[in-house]
């Protein structure tokens, strides 16, 4: 639908669903149906009592027959109404006006059955157009207005009269003023309880798209970042390989090979090289490029020890304590986005700590639980309020703080989440929790948990 801001997000059961601005708006006009099918149910009630009461406890005449028809259209609609938004989860605004076209005409047909305009329940009118301006888009509230505005006038001039009791009028015990006292009393309830919760159910859409909004910017400039890493990683191809051509050669000449230290230098920097040229490579495959499949099969214990060994090879950490949990392993799909995932936070964890941190894996049912823990000095209050956002750092570089906010938009896009804590004891844990059937292979998906 043009216009729609779309976004995945994880649903209650952990499934990942596809969510845009207008089945968040659609998902507000189901709560006021809901709204709207529970007021006609009181109106049912209120109908009903007011019939016998004043039938039977005024002994006023009224088409009781007619009436008491009239209500049972107002409870088999509602009925139907109920029966149809239980299953249908998607509302507009053309239904609400419907619906609430339809109790017009109810009110309409109760007030001509029972003395028209003199009624003075006639002003539950202005509870129609109250509700209309809450649920309702502009014209569909002036076309409400109008409506009423002619159902009143036609009131005034056509309707079924009532037959009161002699000294109806007396000053104080007026029929009249005495339904005048009810119906705003009932007007009042009624806006005070349903509008209340109307605004609760407007306030919640409201804020939904607020966050749907700023997912879109967020996804929005993950794809920005994404394209400026891929033209930065074929930039870095060419002299990286220079360079580790330069170093081959000088790992052959006399002059290095005849002086061990100079030599051990050499190494490392080819190790290191080769990591750059690592990290080229995962760059241009996350992005699609320089192989056709960017996923492995393997298993989560084999991808989670091969990833440790390789990053504590290339890491200056002192002490790296690693648990793995997982009782029963099996077979998943992980690609190199994944592994830069986990990368991010032990990189992020190993600056905070640089003598100590742990990684631990649990798997729990269809859940892949890792928790990185350091002991540095914690995240700031401001720093854990902000958690996952881009450009929140505490390194003071110039587009810092992009570490985490990729590490959580990667996990959100597969449908698990991040958090972060510090621990009473000293230094924070993040925590990365991860559905299985967003990594698992399709034919072991079904048999998860």
């Amino acid at each position: 639908m043009a216009g729609d801001i779309e976004s995945a997000v994880p649903g209650e059961d952990g499934e990942q669903r596809w969510t845009t601005t207008s089945e968040v708006e659609n998902a507000a006009g189901h709560q006021n149906m809901q709204q709207l099918i529970q007021m006609r149910w009181i109106a049912v009630v209120g109908q009903l009592t007011t019939i016998m009461a004043v039938t039977y406890g005024f002994k006023i005449d009224l088409p009781i027959n007619y009436m008491l028809q009239v209500l049972a259209c107002l409870i088999a609609f509602n009925i139907g109404s109920q029966l149809r938004w239980h299953e249908v989860r998607v509302v507009s605004n053309r239904e609400l006006l419907l619906a609430m076209l339809f109790d017009v005409a109810i009110l309409t047909a109760q007030l001509y059955l029972s003395g028209g305009i003199r009624n003075p329940f006639a002003f539950l009118y202005l509870l129609q157009v109250i509700l209309s301006a809450m649920l309702l888009e502009v014209w569909s509230t002036w076309l409400i207005v109008a409506i009423t505005c002619l159902c009143l006038a036609g009131l005034a001039m056509f309707s079924h009269p009532l037959s009161l009791p002699p000294g109806h009028d007396e000053r104080y015990y007026s029929l009249y003023a005495q339904g005048v006292l009810i119906c705003f009393a009932f007007n009042a309830v009624m806006l005070a309880v349903f509008i209340t919760r109307i605004s609760r159910n407007l306030r919640s859409g409201h804020e939904q798209l607020a966050n749907l909004r700023q997912r879109a910017a967020e996804e929005e400039h993950i794809v920005r970042m994404g394209l400026l890493a891929s033209g930065a990683a074929h930039e870095l191809g060419t002299p990286l390989a220079t360079l580790s051509v330069i170093l081959g050669d000088w790992k052959r000449m006399p002059e290095f090979g005849d002086n061990p230290d100079l030599l051990e230098e050499i190494t490392e920097m080819q190790i290191q090289l080769q990591r750059c040229k690592a990290i080229v490579s995962g760059i241009l495959l996350s992005a699609g490029e320089a192989r056709g499949e960017s996923s492995t099969k393997t298993t989560i214990s084999t991808f989670l020890d091969n990833l440790v060994d390789e990053w504590r090879a290339t890491r200056p950490v002192l002490k790296f304590v690693y648990h793995n949990d997982i009782e029963q392993d099996v077979a998943v799909a992980f690609d190199s986005t994944l592994k830069q995932m986990i990368c991010n936070v032990l990189d992020n964890a190993l600056e905070a700590s640089p003598h100590w941190l742990s990684l631990e894996a649990k798997r729990d049912a269809d859940t892949l639980t890792l928790s990185v823990t350091d002991a540095g000095s914690g995240f700031a209050p401001a720093m854990l309020a902000q958690f996952g956002k881009p450009y929140q750092s505490t390194k003071g570089r110039p587009g810092g703080g992009l570490g985490l906010f990729l590490v959580v938009n990667v996990a959100r896009t597969l449908g698990g989440t991040v958090t972060a804590n510090n621990r009473k004891e000293g230094g924070a844990v993040v925590r990365l929790t991860l559905p299985l059937a967003a990594i698992m292979l399709e034919e072991d998906a079904d048999h998860v948990g």
